[in-house]
């Protein structure tokens, strides 16, 4: 099967970090990977029936959303979910061919299409559901980090993140070396308590996940009733309604 980098110190490890307090499951990120990996190094990302019952295709980010909590702790979280590029990534230890691979100098986890044979033993190895298989092409795709955006010189310095980071108006997605415990990322884990998807596991994700803040926690520091803005002349008429209203 195939084998892993050796790890060496320091070594840098871009990844995702993304903020679930803060998702509001829009679906721009996974409308934007769509859309940027139209073309380019995974390209193209095919649909089958896309306006039909039984629509099908590929899709390298997909979001999730769940009710979790009880009573007034209740919620709607929405849960982006992609390749986590795993530090001992499974999907590639079980390829038999090395068309599945993990990039010593960044920790990026691809997949080289002229070598895979489309068994989908990485898709089965995977706990989190995170390969997509392309039946035109016979082959196993998945999220690359946009390594043919972050890597591209002819973009703007600030626009050399993944496509879903770019979109996001939520700014529930962040992107970086998580290798740097001094890089922007990895100091907004260390706040906030960040964690890896099923640790249990063993594959230590180099995505991570900022969970929820307490719905009580946020409320305490809120208002308790919202008062009109003061208003400075005007008509007087909309200003006596205004009260009225806000009563």
């Amino acid at each position: 099967m195939t084998g892993l980098p050796a790890p060496q110190p320091g070594q840098k490890k871009l990844g995702l970090v993304i903020d679930l307090d803060t998702c509001v499951g829009c679906h721009a990120c996974a409308v934007s990977c769509k859309e940027w990996n139209a073309g380019g190094h995974s390209a193209p990302l095919p649909d089958h029936n896309p306006y039909a019952a039984d629509a099908t295709g590929v899709w390298f980010n997909r979001i999730h959303s769940f009710e979790a909590g009880d009573g007034e702790d209740s919620r709607t979280v929405h849960f982006p979910k992609s390749c986590l590029h795993c530090e001992q990534p499974a999907c590639v230890e079980v390829c038999p061919t090395g068309a599945s691979y993990k990039r010593a100098e960044d920790g990026i986890v691809l997949v080289n299409p002229d070598t895979c044979i489309g068994c989908k033993l990485c898709s089965w190895a995977c706990p989190y559901g995170a390969r997509e298989f392309d039946e035109d092409a016979g082959v196993m795709k998945k999220c690359t980090l946009c390594i043919d955006r972050i890597y591209n010189e002819n973009l703007e310095e600030v626009e050399r993140v993944p496509a879903c980071v770019s979109t996001c108006p939520a700014h529930a997605r962040h992107f970086g070396d998580l290798g740097d415990p001094n890089s922007e990322v990895s100091r907004l884990v260390a706040a906030r308590g960040g964690v890896d998807l099923m640790p249990e596991l063993g594959y230590r994700p180099v995505n991570k996940y900022l969970p929820p803040r307490p719905r009580k926690a946020a409320a305490a520091n809120a208002p308790t009733r919202l008062e009109p803005a003061a208003q400075i002349g005007g008509n007087q008429l909309l200003r006596w309604l205004d009260r009225a209203l806000s009563r």
